[in-house]
């Protein structure tokens, strides 16, 4: 009640008339139904069908109610038809050899996929070989339950799709349910039918068809109670039209029968439009759905209106749903990705059907999003989860991991000439949604390296160095309720020479286990430090929070040898966590945690850690390894606290992962717990360079005039190689003409981040600087390096064997 009665003193009244009319119109359609019942009716179809002069045959047999005659006619009517989708039967022969000749195994994988789905077995989400058997006599028994969750073993209601309480965890998982009646695997029966000949496969998407009609009649079940599932079906049965048609003479009038499904759908999609109750990656969906079938089926009446409502929103959405810097409003890498592949799709129509008022801006979307998604995926094209991540994908048809954007990436190069965008060869998806036009890999793009930057408006900060992949979540808390979002303010990924190493332990769930839910979208679950057992933000049911963190970000900085972040996040009011990284490229990675007050706390820092390394903890830090593609180990250093490790831990709930939707990996966590007053330091060292170990990391003593600095701190990091300082401060005037000078230890200067490296003869190595122009040390390796102006960035090198005064060539970077 409380929810409910925020939300109408939020409404305008544009929203409450929206409101009230759909209300008004689903009673009058539940009173109806009572009445009347719900069923399919092929005389349905004539009324639908456009007034053109090709469908004359279809309307003839259609008024006659000769259903195999108008299904023949619709037949010779599609096999004809111009392209206006990313297929049509017309492009089979040319998709499918070029397939054979770049992808030799692939009709064998696509056939094994495919007799999977024969034997009843399906991969879907998380899960492997589900299998959805029936328990009534409404159809073959070899068909799917389309009803069932079968890893819960539980069934929703039949009843008006209104009154479905599809996230009560009574009804079973309703992703489990949605997934299978999405209906994207016609995708893979389309693939294996084109690519082996076999017609068993179009056979049995014929009979998923008439199952899943008999089972489902119009506004009745779970099935039709979330637009965006009826917009991603919709979107699959039109794959279907353009694979299944034309290729033999049938039983069944099948086009008929979808044609009305497929309408009827539509109608209630454009009818229950979620502006108001999901208007993010779900209005998207239901957008794409009413334009691409609009375009690309001219043959039903509706189909004009449709696509430009469906236009419409997709166009206004992208000012609204996608940042100025590319990224998506949700600050979910998963619905990043999702909402980059419906605009690829609309593009394409739009291409193929002559839309050339959305074409420009549609391809301003792509271009942007794949951008962002670029600088997100690391060098192999895994980006790493950064809130939910539900497991969906909008055309899976090769089965492609959801985290693995190369297909993605590939098409947008493709569509926008841009090879800098595609990562190694081009993989069989695109040529699926582009025909052989896709093109061939780029042998310069393959070598291209993209540079650390930062998605600023999203907060997203990325350092990037060969085969390193560090991403920073600074961003606000998420998208209008944060129903995607997780507590993760300042939380971090990390791969290593192309290993994820530092995890987001994923999703798991949604509705049917609420602890886990909470769990696993909670501080302590990702890379960032969690307060007097504190979570940031606090959930509030499973889409809602009834406390948020939301972050913010004072410095970055990055130049050719390393990148530097400063934020900090509110989640602990009136205490702060402030967190420090610098990433010295392919050779260090330095996290400086804040916790500024007053009192005494307990604060922990969790580093989650990727199931294929194995972790082994020492007092002052850990060893983590792993022996894929020749072994890897890195290693984690601490001044200070207490070190514990957790795998499977059933008391904390620690040393899980969730790597796609309903899976749950055992997985290992480290936790770096100290207590102390407010403020204090938590310090995290990982070495990179397999030839500089780190031996040991100190605290390094801190010096400045009484009231020069707010706070600041130092660590020394001896190695095998060099000694190392690190050392950061804030000024406490800001705004002062002159900055302070401070020292840590033998060093002073003014700068707000301080790295410099000596050998182990004590003799300068290396100096690095953000806002600041002063570098003095005493003692044995003694030097003096001021510069002419503070520098925003700045990096200097010198052999071992040079003293330190003399400076080499530099390149500062604002």
């Amino acid at each position: 009640m409380r929810r409910t009665l925020a939300k109408l003193a939020r409404m305008d009244a544009h929203e409450i008339s929206w409101r009230g009319t759909v209300a008004a119109r689903t009673a009058f359609d539940r009173a109806r139904l009572r009445v009347t019942g719900s069923g399919w009716s092929r005389t349905d179809l004539l009324p639908r069908l456009a007034a053109s002069d090709e469908l004359s045959r279809v309307r003839d047999a259609l008024s006659t109610r000769s259903w195999d005659a108008a299904q023949a006619a619709l037949t010779v009517h599609f096999a004809g038809a111009p392209r206006r989708f990313a297929i049509n039967p017309h492009s089979r022969r040319p998709i499918v050899e070029h397939i054979l000749r770049e992808f030799p195994g692939a009709a064998r994988e696509a056939g094994l996929r495919a007799d999977r789905i024969l034997a009843g077995d399906y991969d879907l989400l998380g899960y492997r070989g589900l299998r959805f058997p029936r328990t009534d006599a409404s159809g073959p028994a070899d068909l799917p339950d389309w009803s069932f969750d079968p890893v819960h073993d539980r069934r929703p209601p039949r009843q008006f799709w209104s009154t479905v309480r599809y996230l009560d965890a009574s009804c079973g998982d309703h992703k489990i349910i949605w997934e299978l009646n999405r209906h994207q695997h016609w995708l893979a029966l389309g693939r294996a039918f084109w690519l082996t000949g076999d017609g068993r496969y179009r056979k049995r998407c014929l009979a998923e068809l008439a199952s899943w009609l008999r089972a489902n009649p119009p506004l009745t079940g779970i099935n039709w109670a979330s637009m965006l599932e009826v917009a991603l079906r919709s979107i699959s049965w039109l794959w279907a039209i353009q694979m299944f048609v034309g290729s033999s003479r049938d039983s069944e009038p099948w086009l008929v029968d979808l044609l009305v499904a497929l309408d009827r759908q539509l109608a209630h999609v454009e009818r229950n439009l979620s502006h108001y109750f999901s208007p993010n990656t779900h209005l998207l969906g239901e957008a794409l759905a009413l334009y691409v079938t609009g375009r690309a089926l001219p043959e039903l009446a509706a189909s004009q209106r449709r696509a430009s409502i469906g236009r419409n929103i997709l166009v206004r959405e992208i000012g609204r749903q996608i940042a100025a810097d590319g990224g998506h409003c949700e600050r979910s890498t998963h619905y990043h990705r999702y909402a980059l592949d419906f605009y690829e799709l609309a593009l394409i129509v739009a291409r193929y059907s002559g839309d050339i008022d959305a074409e420009p801006l549609f391809k301003d979307a792509v271009s942007r999003m794949a951008t962002a998604a670029r600088l997100l995926a690391d060098d192999h094209g895994r980006v790493p989860h950064i809130g939910d991540d539900d497991g969906g994908a909008l055309t899976p048809i090769v089965g492609r991991d959801p985290d693995d954007l190369r297909a993605s990436l590939a098409v947008a190069a493709a569509l926008l000439e841009r090879p800098d965008l595609q990562i190694g060869e081009t993989p069989e998806e695109a040529v699926w949604m582009l025909g052989p036009d896709a093109g061939a890999s780029n042998p310069e793009s393959a070598g291209h390296l993209v540079a650390s930057a930062a998605l600023t408006e999203t907060g997203y900060y990325v350092s990037r160095s060969a085969g390193h992949h560090l991403l920073i979540d600074a961003g606000p808390h998420g998208y209008q309720n944060g129903g995607h979002a997780h507590a993760d303010a300042l939380s971090m990924t990390l791969a290593v020479r192309g290993v994820p190493l530092l995890i987001d332990p994923g999703t798991g769930c949604y509705t049917t286990d609420p602890a886990m839910r909470d769990r696993l979208r909670s501080t302590a679950f990702h890379n960032t430090l969690e307060l007097d057992r504190r979570s940031q933000s606090i959930p509030d049911g499973p889409f809602h929070w009834s406390h948020v963190a939301n972050g913010q970000t004072h410095r970055w900085r990055t130049n050719e040898a390393f990148d530097y972040f400063d934020g900090s996040h509110d989640g602990y009011r009136p205490l702060e966590h402030r967190r420090r990284v610098l990433a010295m490229h392919a050779d260090l990675v330095v996290v400086a945690d804040l916790v500024s007050g007053s009192g005494t706390h307990t604060a922990a820092i969790h580093w989650h850690v990727d199931p294929r390394w194995s972790v082994e903890t020492q007092k002052c830090g850990a060893t983590l390894s792993h022996h894929e593609n020749g072994g890897d180990f890195v290693g984690l250093s601490m001044p200070d606290g207490q070190i514990e490790r957790f795998s499977g831990d059933d008391r904390t709930g620690l040393g899980w992962c969730s790597p796609a939707y309903g899976r749950v990996d055992r997985s290992t966590t480290i936790r770096i717990a100290r207590e102390g007053e407010a403020p204090f330091w938590l310090a995290s060292v990982f070495d990179l360079d397999r030839n500089n170990r780190v031996v040991r990391v100190d605290w390094v003593p801190v010096w400045a005039e009484a009231g020069a600095i707010a706070h600041a701190t130092a660590i020394r990091i001896e190695r095998t190689q060099s000694i190392d300082y690190v050392a950061f401060a804030d000024p406490a005037d800001s705004e002062a003409a002159t900055k302070p000078l401070w020292r840590a230890g033998d060093v002073e200067t003014d700068a707000r981040m301080l790295f410099y490296r000596s050998t182990r003869r004590r003799l300068f190595a290396c100096v690095g600087l953000v806002d600041g122009s002063i570098v003095r040390a005493g003692g044995r390796g003694s030097f003096d390096y001021v510069l002419p102006a503070s520098q925003p960035t700045y990096f200097a090198r010198l052999n071992d064997s040079r003293r330190t005064d003399q400076p080499c060539a530099a390149s500062p970077v604002s």
